[in-house]
């Protein structure tokens, strides 16, 4: 079997459990399936900065609160359908990330990490100081989106659908930007910078659109979070939430479009089942399983699979190589000769 036919077989595999999963698990598991949806997309958006372009950045929980209080808003306030909030929240949140990445390109490494960390640091602050607009730390509660009529769907089947619909559409655009000449010069700009000039590729302004892209795709994923759960709050968008978006990224895989998933489904469920082994002791359980990933699976979940799929792929190709000589031999032929 061919790597293109076992891809092809894992993404049939892994889209046909997607659909599945509201008319198999009940509403509570459906809803965190929801949120994982909308990890994705964030920790996608992450993975194309730091994976693809080799840009730090500890500040992503910023743009993901931004996205999540722009679609609250519009939704609450200006009485949008809540599905035009999930651009307008996203291009937002692009501007926002386009104007923050054009002085950020004096940074580098370390320094740009903790720049953007200082960004998530004072986000929830932001949010707070401005509370006539945001309400503070009471929060706001978002009217959910309910399932049409015409639909036989109950209403958490429907919100999960149409969050794995809209995150199937980020995934899709990903895949085709970095397997276009755009993707080809975000990469070379992160393996060698001066090669990459040389060839004529714009550094600063690749650079720049791609961190713009990623504040987009984490508003996006805010947008989508405050579908899930129908309130926001600044307590919602500690730095934590950027810490975990990274981890997501590193245990899905660096550089991967799979790995978003894998990774999103880490930092919703790892958590969760910590919890259910002892409360008490739910961080210290996530960090251990955490450095235990780190240890096994160096390559992310998506390395893994990378290495099983070669090893699947190389093995008929070994048999094949060796039933030519195992025939010569009996034919009375010795081994090595014509």
């Amino acid at each position: 079997m061919s790597d293109r036919t076992l891809r092809i077989a894992g993404l049939v595999v892994l889209i046909g459990f997607a659909v599945l999963v509201p008319f198999v698990f009940g509403p509570y598991r459906v809803g965190q399936f929801t949120l994982v949806a909308a990890y994705a997309v964030a920790a996608l958006g992450l993975n194309l900065l730091v994976g693809y372009n080799g840009q730090i950045s500890l500040g992503h929980g910023a743009f993901f609160a931004l996205g999540a209080y722009t679609a609250a808003l519009l939704i609450e306030k200006a009485n949008l359908p809540y599905l035009l909030t999930v651009p307008l929240a996203g291009v937002l949140a692009f501007a926002v990330g386009y104007v923050f990445g054009v002085p950020a390109l004096r940074l580098r490494g370390l320094y740009l990490a903790l720049v953007t960390l200082a960004l998530a640091v004072a986000t929830p602050q932001l949010i707070k100081r401005f509370d006539g607009l945001t309400e503070g730390t009471q929060g706001m509660t978002v009217e959910q989106p309910e399932s049409p009529g015409w639909l036989p769907l109950a209403d958490d089947q429907f919100l999960y659908l149409l969050t794995l619909v809209v995150a199937a559409i980020m995934f899709a655009l990903a895949w085709s930007l970095m397997r276009s000449q755009v993707g080809r010069a975000v990469q070379a700009v992160r393996d060698e910078e001066i090669p990459a000039s040389t060839l004529g590729v714009d550094l600063a302004s690749t650079k720049t659109r791609v961190f713009a892209l990623s504040a987009g795709y984490a508003g996006v994923a805010g947008a989508l979070y405050v579908f899930a759960i129908g309130f926001v709050a600044p307590e919602a968008f500690t730095v934590t939430i950027s810490l975990a978006f990274l981890a997501a990224i590193v245990v899905g895989g660096l550089a991967t479009i799979v790995g978003a998933v894998f990774g999103a489904l880490f930092i919703e469920f790892v958590p969760v089942y910590a919890s259910d082994v002892n409360d008490a002791l739910t961080g210290v359980i996530y960090g251990g399983v955490l450095i235990l990933a780190m240890f096994l699976l160096p390559g992310g979940v998506a390395g893994l699979l990378r290495r099983i799929r070669e090893l699947v792929a190389r093995r008929p190709a070994e048999e094949e190589v060796r039933r030519p000589a195992v025939a010569t031999e009996g034919r009375g032929v010795p081994a090595g000769k014509t």
